[in-house]
């Protein structure tokens, strides 16, 4: 290899790791083993999650990860729209038992626990178990002393759901997409010839979809700083305009990054369109795959898994905070990828890791929602039965609803709040102004009960119809 230009991906970012290793910056991770009276899960059970109780279908707990309950002083406040910093009457005193009748019980149709697993009682005593084992365990930067035998264990669990070599826990799924572009604009200091900064041609190429979250995009903005790279927004989901810049670029190194399922909108990247064009410029593949993940796939790997092109994907980006309904992110890549990500994504090297306690409920949660796969089927079912009662044809369990200006957008929600839903209004800076919105989210332990009475509530509130016969080309349903 002595002597020949590097001209993949693969190659750049080990020359990356060559200059790091050279210099005495490449940093590693070496698991401290906590003591247990027991044998972890995989020790206990090669093929995974036997030593978890799991169920066949719901139980009465399930509800309570769409149950919610605020205190009549909260909702009043609510509905005035008065300011607040989180400050509520029924903290001050009394306890819940004494004021029990001073609480309204709400329906929530907002969050984002798509499986209801943060009631799951596997999880529960996973976490309960673990912190009685060891509190909440060494707290450090994984760098330092925070990164244990159970972090490892659940990044394994996690490259083998997504398919990848590898996996490197983050704090947050927002600090992992921190991590991912920051380390890629890290590749053009560390290649270049000069030391003061690269060449144009040098740079690295960043094409980000118009619509992709906030954590990507703050992400990219930490890695202008780096003068590495440069930066092209393609118009959402529009394959001809990423193909259009792709074709007009001259630099070398190419990346692509979009969300997998937006969530704001609700759709779908168009992950076949872009695997072809991954064939044709040699771009690396980022996804952030924040809502897909346990939703999509057969097994919950996945928006990649469902349209069967996880070996197209460089580079997948999750949370465990969502559907696995735990705390964390994660970056599932190759072992090569990891190391520089863990050697120059600042979000991660400067952030304390998850709490042990958190990263064992957060293994049992992978565990517990691939073996019941009833959960992806019943969330599914809720998509075709909204999609049944309100003749909108929405693509997934995230359901825009966009009324234009804040007014409405406010008025609608204090309705459904005073009908007994926790639906809140999406405002600037979330989405542009007048694009505010309703969005609606759906979660496998809502019954079709539910939805009728929810769909009922909507259409006194919005024109569901309006929505319904909406321009096609925004598939039934509105988006920016």
């Amino acid at each position: 290899m002595e002597g020949k230009k590097s001209c993949s991906w693969d190659d750049w970012v080990g020359e990356a790791l060559s200059k790091l290793q050279s210099t005495k910056l490449l940093r590693s991770l070496r698991p401290i083993t906590l003591s247990t009276e027991q044998p972890l899960p995989s020790m206990l059970a090669p093929s995974l999650g036997h030593d978890y109780e799991v169920f066949d279908e719901m139980q009465p707990w399930d509800r309570s990860s769409v149950e919610v309950s605020v205190s009549e002083a909260t909702f009043r406040n609510w509905l005035l729209e008065a300011a607040s910093v989180g400050e509520d009457d029924s903290c001050s005193g009394g306890g819940v038992e004494q004021r029990a009748g001073q609480f309204k019980k709400l329906l929530l149709f907002s969050g984002n626990d798509y499986l209801g697993l943060s009631s799951h009682p596997s999880i529960g005593k996973a976490a309960a178990k673990a912190a009685q084992d060891h509190g909440m365990g060494p707290r450090g930067s994984a760098l330092i002393c925070g990164y244990t035998n159970y972090h490892r264990l659940l990044e394994s669990c996690l490259a083998d759901l997504k398919k990848k070599e590898d996996c490197l826990l983050c704090p947050s799924g927002f600090s992992a997409n921190m991590a991912v572009m920051v380390s890629v604009g890290s590749i053009g200091s560390l290649l270049a010839t000069s030391q003061k900064k690269p060449q144009m041609e040098e740079k690295i190429a960043v094409f980000s979809d118009a619509l992709n979250h906030a954590s990507i995009i703050d992400g990219i903005r930490l890695a202008e700083r780096q003068q590495t790279i440069e930066v092209y927004v393609y118009r959402h989901c529009d394959m001809s305009h990423l193909s259009s810049l792709l074709s007009s670029c001259s630099l070398k190194k190419k990346v692509v990054v979009t969300d997998s399922l937006f969530s704001m909108d609700g759709d779908f990247a168009p992950m076949a369109e872009l695997v072809n064009l991954r064939k044709r410029h040699g771009f690396l593949l980022i996804i952030d795959d924040a809502h897909g993940t346990f939703v999509c796939g057969k097994d919950g790997g996945g928006v990649a898994q469902e349209f069967n092109c996880e070996r197209d994907v460089d580079i997948c980006v999750g949370t465990l905070s969502k559907a696995a309904g735990c705390h964390g992110g994660f970056i599932a890549c190759s072992k090569r990828w990891k190391q520089l990500i863990q050697s120059r994504g600042r979000s991660f090297i400067f952030s304390t890791a998850i709490p042990v306690p958190v990263a064992a409920a957060a293994h049992a949660a992978v565990i517990v929602a691939e073996k019941e796969a009833w959960r992806r089927r019943e969330i599914w079912k809720r998509v075709q039965d909204f999609r049944i009662l309100t003749g909108i044809p929405i693509t997934s369990p995230i359901i825009s609803l966009v009324v234009g200006s804040e007014e409405k957008a406010l008025r609608a929600s204090r309705y459904m709040l005073e009908s007994g839903f926790h639906v809140t209004a999406i405002r600037p800076p979330t989405v542009p102004s007048n694009s505010c919105r309703l969005r609606v989210t759906l979660s496998a332990t809502h019954s079709v009960d539910d939805l009728k009475k929810l769909t009922a509530a909507l259409s006194r509130c919005i024109s569901l119809e309006a929505i319904s016969s909406h321009n096609n080309n925004l598939n039934g349903y509105a988006r920016l």
